[in-house]
């Protein structure tokens, strides 16, 4: 009886042992590939701004847009490893982790549309004034 023991012990102990291994493997991916969120970009009022301040909110919103993308290739990235590092992924744990990655993407691209348009209000508020 002590075999099987000894035995069923082993596996628990190896088991324990990727478990802690993969933990570790997770948090220090997580580490390396930090995905800092970007703040939104400043933008000028339109209707009160000068040409260099609207100047200025165009490449704001090229920087902001830049780090967003990145911001986007990084989460994707991370996800990648996180799921490469967990040994025998359950399907719906897959599942639930794709849908969360998904909202996470699919937001920041919603607030970069928002910003864009944003910009695009203000320098039609700009225009609108040179016109008059």
């Amino acid at each position: 009886m002590r075999v099987i023991s000894s035995a069923t012990e082993s596996r628990k102990m190896k088991t324990l042992t990727k478990l802690i291994c993969s933990i570790a493997f997770i948090f220090t991916a997580h580490a390396a590939l930090a995905c800092d969120y970007p703040s939104k970009a400043t933008l000028a009022n339109g209707s009160t701004a000068t040409k260099e301040e609207m100047i200025d909110s165009q490449k704001n919103v090229k920087t902001y847009v830049a780090a967003m993308e990145a911001y986007l290739e990084c989460i994707v990235a991370e996800e990648k490893v996180t799921r490469a590092a967990i040994d025998d992924l359950q399907p719906e744990v897959e599942q639930q982790r794709e849908e969360m990655l998904n909202k996470k993407y699919n937001a920041a691209v919603e607030e970069m549309e928002i910003v864009a348009a944003q910009f695009n209000a203000e320098v039609q508020a700009y225009k609108g004034r040179e016109d008059d």
